[in-house]
């Protein structure tokens, strides 16, 4: 069968108000036309990101009734340690309200003035708290991972001779290598099983510490298994436990592939480093077995982390974004390929070339589908990623639109509504200008910064 069909059934249904293209201009305008300024009961479809804003599940809602709510030594704490530990063996499970808090306590410790930290791409949060340390953030990933027309099955590959370089003429800066899974910025390009080992290889020969942020890390099995060489008879949940057999600690944001609504966890397996971790836990998020999440929270990611790994679903996502790309690529929107497991990315730059990356072409097309449309999404490039910790701006390596799929919120209708949105916005995209940012904060702008259009 041709048709893509949801591997679940409907229960609960939630409206959503119709807007007008004056009403969402008059709307846009008035956030800055900063897309994280609009009300989400402005939005028809929201793609603005895929983190928190999934459907839970009628098991997972059972399990929310499970929760208890003791200060310390809940019952649902423990739950929510052994379901982790049945995919990632780590000896230690810290949770938190979600990752960048988990960011915040392993940066706490590993950051710091004159630091360096490597991986495949830096995600927003990660470098924010990476430099909120005093410590910079640099990018290592494939040279195919910048090229959005490359079909390289992994483009989210670490480039291992440029890390190896790197860990040579650095070596008294690095305090950790990262990796993230899959690769967010980069189009959610997946790593192979093969370039996480030999990451974790070089790491640890240069006696560095392996983190993975594991975020969606059961969409980067399902790609293992079905692009990588010997892996296609193999189980998700096995797959998962040899990307994280080989790290010494993981970061966790479960509002993703955790079918979480909130939640997060910092792993580790140095016993020094999760004494001090929990230190700063305490602190900051809560006891140790609790973290910051209510006990309802605990047992709702303790379900969702064995729905996850459900290959149905996961075969039914991937289709999902791999059928839109396919769609927009037939008309000529030049897009990330091949497919990401969380998202669609548009090549903005490629699209809207007649806009300078200075002035913001992910922006641009950001704000025209959500006046045309009503589909908010997500720039990720310039405005994102340009401003430089000495206050320089520069291009970022790609300008793209990120379409962030909610698990399990939207059906195929709403993807062919977002087609027919980008049939509409190609007889027009020419007329479309650029921004100027006219207020912006020192750290990670692009969540309250102003726009105005040229």
């Amino acid at each position: 069968m041709k048709t893509i069909i949801e591997p679940f059934r409907i229960k609960s249904v939630e409206p959503i108000r119709l807007t007008s293209r004056p009403e969402r201009e008059r709307l846009a305008r008035e956030a800055g036309y900063n897309l994280f300024g609009l009300h989400s009961d402005d939005v028809l479809i929201d793609l603005l990101t895929d983190s928190g804003t999934g459907a839970m599940s009628s098991l997972q809602w059972a399990a929310v009734m499970q929760g208890d709510e003791s200060y310390a030594g809940s019952p649902s704490f423990f739950r929510f340690e052994a379901a982790v530990q049945n995919l990632m063996p780590f000896k230690h499970i810290i949770p938190t309200h979600q990752g960048r808090a988990a960011e915040a306590i392993l940066f706490s410790i590993f950051g710091g003035k004159g630091r360096r930290i490597p991986s495949n791409t830096h995600f927003d949060t990660t470098r924010g708290n990476i430099e909120a340390s005093g410590a910079t953030g640099d990018d290592l990933v494939i040279a195919e991972g910048k090229d959005p027309q490359s079909l390289h099955p992994f483009k989210g590959n670490m480039d291992l001779a440029r890390l190896e370089a790197y860990l040579a003429e650095h070596h008294a800066e690095v305090p950790l290598v990262m990796i993230t899974i899959t690769n967010n910025a980069g189009g959610g390009q997946p790593v192979s099983l093969a370039n996480i080992r030999a990451v974790a290889d070089l790491a640890h020969r240069h006696g560095k510490p392996f983190v993975i942020d594991g975020c969606r890390f059961a969409e980067n099995a399902w790609f293992i298994k079905t692009r990588e060489e010997g892996q296609a008879e193999r189980s998700i949940p096995e797959i998962v436990r040899d990307c994280f057999a080989v790290a010494d600690g993981m970061t966790m944001s479960a509002k993703k592939d955790a079918f979480g609504n909130i939640g997060g966890w910092l792993a580790l397996n140095d016993d020094d480093l999760a004494e001090e971790a929990r230190g700063h836990l305490i602190r900051t998020e809560g006891f140790p077995t609790y973290g910051g999440l209510a006990g309802r929270d605990l047992d709702a990611l303790a379900q969702g982390l064995v729905e996850i790994v459900d290959e149905d679903y996961l075969r039914y996502r991937i289709r999902t974004h791999q059928y839109i790309v396919e769609r927009l690529d037939a008309m000529g929107v030049p897009v990330v390929k091949p497919a990401g497991g969380h998202a669609v990315f548009i090549d903005a730059r490629a699209w809207l070339s007649h806009i300078p990356p200075l002035e913001y072409p992910g922006q641009a097309l950001a704000v025209a589908l959500y006046e045309l449309a009503g589909v908010r999404s997500c720039e990720i490039g310039t405005a994102m990623f340009g401003r430089q910790p000495d206050g320089s701006e520069k291009p970022a390596a790609m300008d793209l639109v990120r379409l962030a799929f909610p698990r399990r919120t939207y059906t195929q209708s709403h993807a062919d509504y977002i087609v027919e949105a980008f049939e509409e916005l190609a007889a027009t995209k020419d007329a479309l200008r650029g921004y100027r940012i006219v207020k912006e904060p020192k750290l990670m702008r692009h969540f309250t910064c102003r726009f105005e259009k040229l």
